[in-house]
Parts: C-alpha cells; structure tokens; sequence
C-alpha cells in the first residue's frame, strides 16, 4: 500500500479545523493530514517553530489567509522541510495602514470586553455577497470565531501586525506552489495573488470564480479540484 503523504493544514485568523473540513474529508485517503494550532502564541515566529515542532519531517504545506502568513514564516524557518506548498487568499505583504489601524481598533474594542467574533457585518468581507443568506456557511463561520474567542483573537492579530514582508523571500523558493483565491476576495485581493506568482517561480494561479475570502468554505469543490492537482503533481 502506498504511503501516504503527509499534509499540515493552517487554518486562518479565527477559524480552526472546520475551514479545512472538506479538504480533510477529500484527501484524508492520500494523505495524513494535522491541523496546525496557530492560537497558542502572538508571534508570527513562534507560532511557525510551534508547528515546525510538531509537524513531520517533510511534508506538503497548505494555509488561508493567516495561515498563509504562518506558511510563509515556516518557509523561512524551515524551506527543506516543505516538499510542496499551497497559499489560499492570503498576501505576502505586510498590512497597509489603514487596515493596522482597523486591526488595533478591533484589539481595543475587544480589550474592552466588546469582542463579538465574527458578526453579519463582518461577513461581508469573509464571503461573496450572493453566500450571505446562507445560514449554514455563515453560521460555521460565526461558530468558529466564537469558540475560538477573545483571547485568541487578541494573539493572532497581535502575530498578524507583527508579520514580516515575505515577497523578499519569494524568488529563493524552490517547492512546487500553489497560489489560489477567490475571484472576489475583498481581504486580499487577487492582484495580490498574482504577485506573488510572478515572485515564485515554480508556481500555478487558480482563480475561484464567484468566490470570497474563504474559498475552502464557500467553493469546496473547486478547492479540491485545485489541491488534488497540487497534491499529486499535476499542477
């Protein structure tokens, strides 16, 4: 029987396993699959040598939007370890000053015993507009950020201000990759996306089409079709 490929999974801020659950569902015949934990720290370095510590030797790399950030730090830490990686709607670059702005006046309002995870207004950020009435997605995702909580969120948006800007470390990146988002994401953008294709060089760009900022969430299928591909070489 062949062995199966081993596969870390990084969940983005707020959400756990459940944002990868149809991927887990999809390749958990091919691959042993662990669900880094990315809530234990506020660093970005930490969180990365947290999970190095934890993960296998070699083994494919996958995150979405914050656990891209952590990806990205585990590629400088520790690029042999990573025989292949994949980056879901996230960006390589450091947060804009509007968006720290907003990311420290969420941390203060929450400090203040005002965190209210994930409400319906902040939906239409995370989702495509037509998915908005979907109560069965917009629950999961509200379900996430509240058994995540506050002082989670705290950590990791303390670890996402502090993120170093990765396009620098791009080029020097040797592991078949592969970069995907949604056609829609208003958090990062697919201009984003294309950047750091054309930063890395044995990289492929897949666009979800009618998609939002959790692509794994809103378009499973897709996601899949795209990750099986990576997984197995063809793309």
């Amino acid at each position: 029987m062949k062995k199966k490929k081993p596969l870390v999974l990084i969940p983005g801020l707020l959400c756990d396993a459940t944002l990868w659950q149809a991927q887990i569902e999809e390749f958990s015949a091919m691959a042993e699959i662990m669900v880094a934990d990315h809530t234990r720290h506020d660093d970005i370095a930490t969180i990365a040598a947290a999970i190095l510590s934890e993960a296998p030797d070699h083994f494919a790399l996958a995150g979405l939007s914050m656990g891209g950030y952590i990806a990205m730090e585990i590629m400088r830490q520790a690029p042999g370890r990573v025989t292949q990686l994949a980056l879901l709607d996230t960006t390589a670059a450091p947060d804009p000053p509007e968006r720290q702005k907003m990311r420290r006046m969420l941390m203060a309002q929450s400090e203040k015993g005002k965190f209210k995870g994930v409400t319906r207004k902040l939906l239409a950020d995370l989702i495509h507009k037509d998915r908005l009435q979907d109560e069965k997605l917009t629950g999961t995702i509200m379900q996430m950020a509240e058994r995540m909580g506050r002082d989670v969120f705290l950590r990791q948006q303390k670890a996402i201000l502090g993120r170093p800007d990765s396009r620098p470390d791009m080029p020097h990146y040797h592991c078949r990759t592969l970069i995907l988002c949604g056609e829609d994401d208003a958090l990062t953008p697919v201009e984003a996306h294309r950047e750091m294709h054309a930063l890395i060089p044995h990289s492929s760009l897949r666009i979800v089409a009618h998609c939002g900022h959790l692509s794994t969430l809103e378009d499973p299928g897709t996601v899949n079709i795209a990750m099986r591909s990576w997984l197995l070489g063809d793309g």
